[in-house]
């Protein structure tokens, strides 16, 4: 999770920091991706579609990351949780739960449905503080902006 809160401080400026590391099962790092949703103006440019889309390219054996760990800064959403599941990830580790979007248990379970036919291994909350630290800092940086703004008549 430390590698993926490392990643998470590289997320371009205006976008949300995640970041997401698919893990091998030797370990080996398959891929990486965090948040590009503004920077390259695409709605699906979120870290784990990024990590999930890197992964795929060192794979010899096609689409399925059966074998393969996540770990990602911030509960997945819906989007996220569906591609996991699509590309059948075989365990999700995450930090920070997201209690408006999250897909892995907090506002749904996409992953560990009943009518999900691949079943996804999860571990949510590890080093929770630490992952949150990451998103108060940045939104409150950008309420800190909108204030100043709004002191400025800007809109």
């Amino acid at each position: 999770m430390r590698a993926a809160i490392a990643l998470a401080r590289s997320t371009p400026e205006g976008d949300v920091p995640v970041g997401a590391i698919i893990y091998g099962p030797d370990g080996e790092v398959l891929g990486r991706g965090v948040n590009r949703r503004e920077a390259d103006g695409d709605p699906l440019a979120h870290a784990e579609i990024l990590a999930i889309r890197q992964a795929l390219t060192h794979r010899v054996d096609g689409w399925r990351l059966t074998d393969c760990t996540l770990v990602v800064t911030l509960e997945p959403c819906t989007m996220c949780a569906g591609a996991l599941v699509g590309a059948r990830i075989g365990k999700i580790i995450f930090g920070a739960y997201e209690p408006k979007t999250g897909a892995v248990g907090s506002v749904f379970d996409v992953v560990r449905d009943p009518q999900v036919l691949h079943r996804i291994e999860v571990q949510g909350g590890v080093l929770k503080r630490e992952c949150q630290q990451l998103l108060r800092d940045f939104f409150g940086t950008l309420r800190q902006d909108a204030d100043l703004d709004s002191v400025r008549g800007i809109r």
